[in-house]
């Protein structure tokens, strides 16, 4: 019998890299002349990805911006962040020990990220996480991204999933869409990245820390969507 799975999004799910993300926004932006950006007003934007950081910043600086210049600035950005991974990203408070129980009670882990697969998985492998997952399928690891729901079931179908037997754990509104079109119940963790509160999004369950992330509380859920 297929083993059931718990698919992680990456950052603001697993690991808090909003420190380093915004580190290689403002060297961007000191690349550009520009001021430094306000971590609090910014960190929202953070699961967007670099593009959509530096899109934000230069409008709340006013300043204008080509789409060579921002073409440049997303590969300063990305070279910036890559050789400077790990730096400050660490897992949240709780996630090691939530995913210690799953494993332990039968469960496969994979991830499913927009970030770059290359970066997901060096992030992961500096952190000593890499080897608890049966995939790590990034942005680019298939023809298609979140919120298409291909991406989380071909990453549980390359892990050895089965959909049926699944769930997803992410922090923002492409990661509960994407659950709901593929038929996979979706926890949602209130502490991530995101502009709304995630409740908006109606995922199956929200939880503040991963001591409340159980395997019970999996196995209910994928016994509920079952049902």
């Amino acid at each position: 019998m297929t083993k059931p799975i718990v698919v992680f999004d990456l950052d603001g799910t697993l690991v808090d890299t909003a420190p380093d993300l915004l580190d290689s926004l403002n060297h961007c932006l000191s690349q550009s002349g520009l001021e430094k950006v306000d971590p609090v007003a910014l960190r929202r934007f953070v699961g967007h990805g670099g593009r959509v950081m530096i899109e934000r910043a230069f409008e709340a600086q006013k300043k204008l911006l080509s789409p060579e210049q921002l073409d440049w600035l997303v590969e300063l950005f990305l070279e910036h962040y890559g050789s400077h991974m790990p730096g400050r990203s660490q897992l949240f408070v709780g996630a090691h020990e939530a995913m210690d129980r799953l494993a332990a009670a039968g469960y496969t882990l994979a991830v499913c990220t927009n970030k770059f697969e290359m970066l997901s998985v060096k992030l992961l492998t500096e952190l000593g996480q890499a080897g608890r997952f049966a995939a790590i399928c990034g942005g680019d690891t298939f023809a298609f991204r979140k919120p298409d729901p291909r991406h989380l079931t071909e990453t549980i179908l390359r892990a050895g999933g089965d959909p049926a037997h699944a769930v997803m754990v992410g922090d923002s509104r492409t990661d509960i869409d994407t659950a709901k079109a593929a038929g996979i119940p979706v926890v949602a963790v209130d502490f991530g990245y995101t502009d709304l509160p995630v409740e908006t999004f109606e995922p199956s369950r929200v939880i503040s820390h991963f001591d409340e992330l159980t395997p019970d509380m999996a196995r209910g859920l994928i016994m509920a969507t079952a049902d």
